[in-house]
């Protein structure tokens, strides 16, 4: 099955670097989503980033507990980040860490694409099975 919807963000709190060494910092973010459409709900993101000198060279892992309705059944669900930065060149994984759906999204499965428009609002094609 699919969900689509868009989400807002906000409380984007970056803590100063906890390692720096050789122009590469490594940070804890935390950032608060709203999301609307198929999967109504909210989450809490705490990412690990990674920087480095070069521009556009960057990644983060994150976990996001999603708690909410997707397609009309609650309960709340853990996604996995995996995204990398390499020069311009984006790639980003979203999964559903398995068996962390509780209530009517136990056993929930599945990735979620994250699409950026120019003006920079977000949306989201999650493709999932229960």
């Amino acid at each position: 099955m699919t969900a689509k919807g868009t989400f807002d963000t906000a409380d984007w709190n970056a803590q100063p670097p906890y390692e720096e060494a050789d122009g590469v910092s490594l940070g804890h973010v935390t950032l608060g989503k709203t999301f609307h459409g198929d999967l109504t709900g909210t989450s809490v993101v705490h990412l690990i980033v990674a920087g480095t000198p070069v521009e556009n060279s960057r990644a983060y892992v994150a976990m996001e507990r999603v708690v909410g309705s997707l397609d009309g059944r609650t309960g709340s669900f853990v996604f996995q980040h995996f995204a990398v930065g390499d020069r311009g060149e984006q790639s980003l994984r979203v999964a559903v860490v398995p068996d962390s759906g509780t209530g009517e999204l136990s056993g929930l499965r599945g990735e979620m694409d994250i699409l950026i428009a120019p003006d920079g609002s977000h949306s989201y094609v999650f493709d999932y099975r229960l």
